[in-house]
């Protein structure tokens, strides 16, 4: 009888219509595939439940959190060779249909089981979020979502994203410079696109651990208010704000943007936080980020943006994404939000596109979190640290290859009379 990895690599060639582009080893430790490469480690046939159940890319979230799967090597080249079966299938027959259903899946169902057994699947990982009803991006659902992500540990993000602990696409403006002197360039080239200056109202929306609000306080003599729903987050910035004796200058605050009441800013910066608002709140939040500025005053939008979809009405929030990462994230075209911004009376004076930028990013996360592999699994659990690696690594993969890009879009509340503050050369930063 066949080996394992030979009837899987064998099953996922006539499901595929072409060879497996990675070497499988298996449970009973055959291996199959092409040699030479990363090898896809199926460590226990229940994994092939998983996949039978809940096909694709959530089946096999829910086997790599629970261990039963694996990379052995290059894991940024595994889901290189795998993003044309998981992340850039042509829509066609199938897609979304349980394979008991679908006439041209039923063969690799039987294949399966033969395999992986009848047995019910296995219950999700302890770290996957419960299924989540009612209406979309509620204060209370909001709160909840960013817990789940946030609060899990300042010693964790502290042992992920290095001393500056900032959590958003770093600026690596020249050579091969440190990740964090590209977090200090990428908070400095904020402050300019912003043109802070000595007393200047800033809010920080979405402030996370407090780097933007320390650094504009301390180098442009900002007044900051940052606010963000994570509690942890919160007390670290805090004690951060006081160690640097900037008390006077910086207030944290655990506040929902759309409380925010005590305008007007001269300046507003929100930095890899949009993306939670999600397509029914932007109006919403762009209308609130506007009423806060005064006449003039300048917003910078740093956000994650995806491709458009041919169609945009079927949508879907990435599953292992919505699952184990960002509850409720959303990610739009960058289309869509600069004409939300434009909606709400916005005059967007220019849109950076620095996607490579959080690739690196991505990379150098990920190098400390493996680095650190034993205490981070202390700290977290097994199934969490392995959320982690996957999620960083395979968003390097997706803006490498250009399915996801980052951009930097200034706004301004340009008054009635047309004087917006800038320059007639537009990038007066540089």
């Amino acid at each position: 009888m066949a080996g394992a990895a030979l009837r899987l690599t064998t099953l996922a060639g006539e499901l595929l219509g072409r060879p497996f582009p990675v070497r499988i080893r298996a449970w009973d430790g055959s291996e199959s595939g092409p040699p030479g490469g990363p090898v896809l480690v199926v460590r226990h046939r229940r994994a092939l439940r998983r996949l039978l159940w809940r096909p694709g890319e959530l089946g096999l979230a829910r086997a790599w959190v629970a261990g039963e799967i694996d990379v052995d090597g290059d894991l940024y080249a595994a889901l290189g060779l795998l993003a044309g079966i998981l992340w850039e299938r042509p829509a066609g027959p199938g897609k979304g249909v349980h394979p008991l259903r679908d006439p041209r899946l039923r063969a690799a169902a039987r294949g399966l089981l033969s395999l992986g057994g009848p047995l019910p699947p296995p219950p999700p990982p302890a770290e996957e979020t419960r299924r989540r009803s009612g209406p979309l991006h509620t204060r209370g659902r909001d709160r909840r979502a960013i817990s789940h992500h946030y609060d899990v540990g300042n010693d964790f993000y502290g042992l992920v994203l290095g001393p500056s602990m900032v959590y958003s696409c770093a600026y690596w403006d020249e050579g091969d410079g440190t990740l964090e002197d590209a977090q200090r360039d990428k908070l400095d080239l904020v402050c300019r696109k912003l043109g802070l200056k000595e007393g200047d109202r800033l809010l920080d929306v979405g402030c996370g651990w407090g780097s933007m609000a320390v650094h504009a306080a301390r180098e442009y003599g900002a007044r900051v208010t940052g606010i963000t729903l994570s509690r942890e987050q919160a007390a670290y910035a805090r004690k951060r704000i006081a160690d640097e004796g900037l008390t006077d200058r910086v207030e944290i605050r655990v506040q929902d943007f759309r409380d925010v009441h005590d305008g007007p800013y001269d300046a507003v910066s929100s930095i890899g936080m949009a993306e939670h608002v999600g397509r029914v709140r932007y109006r919403e939040y762009a209308d609130q980020l506007l009423s806060l500025l005064v006449p003039g005053g300048r917003l910078l939008n740093h956000q994650i943006a995806r491709r458009p979809e041919p169609d945009e009405s079927a949508y879907e929030l990435d599953a292992f994404i919505d699952r184990y990462v960002f509850p409720d994230g959303e990610l739009s075209p960058l289309g869509r939000t600069v004409t939300a911004l434009e909606d709400a009376g916005f005059e967007v004076r220019d849109v950076e596109a620095i996607r490579e930028h959080y690739a690196r990013t991505l990379r150098a996360w990920v190098a400390n979190l493996e680095s650190a592999w034993p205490r981070a699994v202390r700290l977290v659990s097994p199934g969490r640290a392995r959320v982690w690696r996957l999620y960083m690594a395979a968003s390097a993969v997706a803006f490498e290859r250009n399915q996801i890009g980052v951009d930097q879009i200034l706004a301004v509340r340009t008054p009635a009379s047309g004087a917006s503050g800038m320059r007639a050369r537009t990038r007066d930063w540089r």
